[in-house]
């Protein structure tokens, strides 16, 4: 799959995710479910503010040091017995991991749930080799390789825009002859996938953090999954985004206490392991570790204005109160990374010929930089993707120059600007229409914008945008007589 999920062009996307009113329901719920849940987390644990303080400070230092915990973690890594590789670009991991396969013969592989795979398209590159049978073993990315290898559309819940019924119609080609309940379908897949794991031959994960100073893996889940992929096949392969280290165990605590609340709103996921090569004596674990690191693109953030991004605990919590994302979901990104996350990211990654059009799917509403758990400056980090585009590639337009300084000069200079509230009821009665009255329309009095010049088109025909009121019923005027009416009664009158 790579980082790019499809070739169909955003605006197309868009129009396609803006008909799929099942995924927005489901998106819709998920956000308001997961905002009870984290929050009431994060207030269990107390001093919220204080920890994203301390879960940056964590992230950035290890940014700023990065060679230096990379060497510290690999030459701890290779004391345990281990592999280490640096691959500087997706085919050269894939090369390496292919290579291994085919030398040690490997037949069946088992692999926990990790994006930085499929970024480099791992699957279906293993899949080429002959005889080769590879079975994701996370339940929802399970459910999606058994759908013809359907696109994620969350970086936690990957099948966020599948119902139950869907999710039946896919177990029955595997031979489930069950009901639609979960708890059925769940017990089939329990069964299904317990028989990869027994046969398997690799086991290959991603990794949440890797701590420098033991050369340990940390992994955190909620199906036990990973655990299984580490423990039972004799070689394992760990591939892992550059970024993804903290010095020690402490960090390491701290990180997965606030990856757990930010995710999924619990104290601690049901599994939080840390791996490492079999030691002398144990029934389980590899006897054979290779870990991958990975770049592809990430060393281009470094010493940039993008470096902050690189502090991500992949934790989704950005997606889960953005207002764009929950309006168009995962694949109207197109890219494996999707929400505010992924219009920073992809770009960095994939360039902006490919994905140009992700940072300004925005509001710019700040609700992605006020719930990261290391306080990234996400709708900082958007604006800066428009500036570059804007100045160094050119993309400016002498019309677009013209309209903005127009702009500035009425909103900056103050009595064009007030001349303006006196007249934007009148002048906008032209492209107003009034709905019925309904439950999601009850505020309708003065009607709806529903068409405009080119220039605003792109806003209205997404938005319910409400008619200006009258300039005496508008709140700089309520407001002024809401100051008078305190003044008066101050001074008694």
């Amino acid at each position: 799959m790579g980082i790019s999920t499809t070739t169909t062009p955003f605006l197309t996307r868009v129009k396609e995710s803006e008909k799929d009113k099942f995924m927005q329901q489901a998106v819709a719920k998920a956000q308001d479910a997961q905002w009870d849940k984290r929050e009431a987390s994060r207030k269990e644990l107390g001093h919220w503010q204080d920890w994203r303080k301390l879960g940056e400070q964590i992230r950035q230092h290890v940014i700023h040091y990065l060679p230096d915990y990379l060497e510290e973690f690999a030459d701890n890594v290779e004391k345990r017995g281990g592999h280490v590789f640096f691959a500087q670009k997706d085919t050269d991991a894939v090369e390496y991991i292919t290579k291994l396969a085919k030398e040690k013969q490997v037949q069946r592989v088992v692999k926990s749930k990790s994006m930085v795979t499929t970024e480099i398209n791992l699957d279906k590159e293993l899949l080429k080799i002959p005889g080769m049978k590879l079975m994701e073993t996370d339940l929802a990315e399970f459910i999606l390789q058994s759908d013809n290898w359907d696109e994620p559309t969350h970086i936690v819940f990957p099948t966020l825009h599948k119902n139950r019924d869907q999710i039946q119609k896919v177990f029955e080609k595997l031979g489930y002859d069950g009901d639609n309940d979960p708890t059925h379908m769940a017990r089939f897949a329990r069964e299904y996938l317990r028989r990869y794991f027994l046969q398997a031959d690799m086991g290959i994960t991603g990794c949440n953090f890797a701590i420098a100073d033991s050369g340990l893996i940390n992994l955190v889940t909620n199906e036990g999954n990973a655990d299984l992929t580490m423990a039972i096949p004799k070689t394992q392969v760990v591939v892992m985004g550059m970024e993804r280290l903290v010095p020690s165990l402490k960090e390491a605590e701290v990180l997965d206490n606030m990856l757990a609340r930010s995710a999924v709103g619990q104290k601690l996921t049901s599994y939080c392991s840390f791996s490492g090569e079999q030691v002398t004596g144990e029934s389980d674990g590899p006897e054979d570790l290779h870990v991958i690191i990975l770049d592809n693109g990430r060393s281009k953030a470094l010493g940039t204005p993008f470096e902050s991004i690189l502090q991500c605990i992949r934790c989704g919590a950005c997606l889960n109160v953005c207002p764009v994302y929950r309006h168009i979901g995962g694949h109207g990104y197109g890219s494996i990374y999707p929400g505010p996350l992924g219009a920073v990211l992809s770009p960095i990654l994939g360039g902006y010929d490919q994905f140009g059009d992700l940072p300004f799917a925005s509001s710019l509403c700040g609700a992605c930089t006020e719930t990261c758990p290391v306080r990234i400056p996400l709708h900082r980090l958007l604006i800066k993707h428009r500036e570059v585009m804007m100045d160094k590639l050119k993309m400016d337009k002498p019309t677009t120059r013209e309209i903005m300084k127009t702009v500035g000069l009425g909103t900056g200079t103050p009595n064009l600007f007030q001349m303006a509230l006196e007249f934007d009821h009148m002048a906008t009665r032209m492209f107003v229409s009034k709905k019925p009255t309904t439950v999601q329309n009850l505020y309708n009095h003065e009607g709806h914008i529903t068409w405009a010049p080119s220039i605003a088109k792109g806003w209205t025909d997404v938005r319910d945008a409400p008619r200006p009121p009258k300039h005496t019923e508008n709140f700089r005027r309520w407001f002024q007589n809401f100051e008078e009416s305190k003044e008066a009664v101050r001074h008694g009158k």
